[in-house]
């Protein structure tokens, strides 16, 4: 059934609003997989701070319009879905990299970081990238990590000294 013009109008501004909101966006061609595999995606999805929508291409292609985003979807192939990830840049690309491993229907064919399109290979890139928790985590590793290294030669000096108090002690 097609869909009304008032009914397409809200499509769009839905749309708009979510492309204000997001941070990065992942196209994925979901045709072939059935509604268990694409509920199991959007459950992980939502619970990292991302949303999956599905909307037609035409009128995504009006609220980029809308938005000043300079993105062609009409040349992405079969039928898309848009991811929105809303607090993290790379994590809905990693979550649809997992899926579109586990289920060959899916595929990633390309998203938005920065409002930059990139293609199916660099969204797949992106995904192999380690996490914002990830690196944060390697970061405060790095710089924990020349305090914990003069902690470590200061007790090496107090364990030498009781060492050699033990060993006069041993010989007295």
């Amino acid at each position: 059934m097609p869909l009304t013009k008032q009914k397409k109008q809200s499509v769009v501004k839905d749309l708009e609003e979510k492309l204000a909101k997001q941070k990065s966006l992942v196209f994925m061609d979901f045709a072939g997989t059935n509604v268990k595999e694409l509920t199991e995606v959007r459950n992980a999805l939502k619970k990292d701070g991302s949303e999956m929508k599905i909307a037609k291409k035409s009128l995504l292609n009006i609220a980029f319009q809308n938005k000043g985003i300079n993105a062609d979807v009409k040349n992405l192939s079969g039928e898309t879905a848009i991811i929105f990830g809303y607090e993290d840049e790379i994590a809905p690309s990693k979550i649809i990299h997992q899926f579109t491993k586990t289920n060959k229907n899916a595929k990633m064919v390309g998203g938005l970081v920065n409002n930059v399109f990139y293609g199916a290979e660099d969204m797949v890139k992106l995904a192999q990238l380690p996490s914002k928790k990830q690196l944060l985590g390697m970061l405060v590793g790095t710089i924990n990590a020349p305090v914990s290294n003069f902690v470590s030669v200061l007790h090496g000096n107090l364990r030498g000294l009781v060492y050699a108090l033990s060993a006069i002690k041993d010989k007295k």
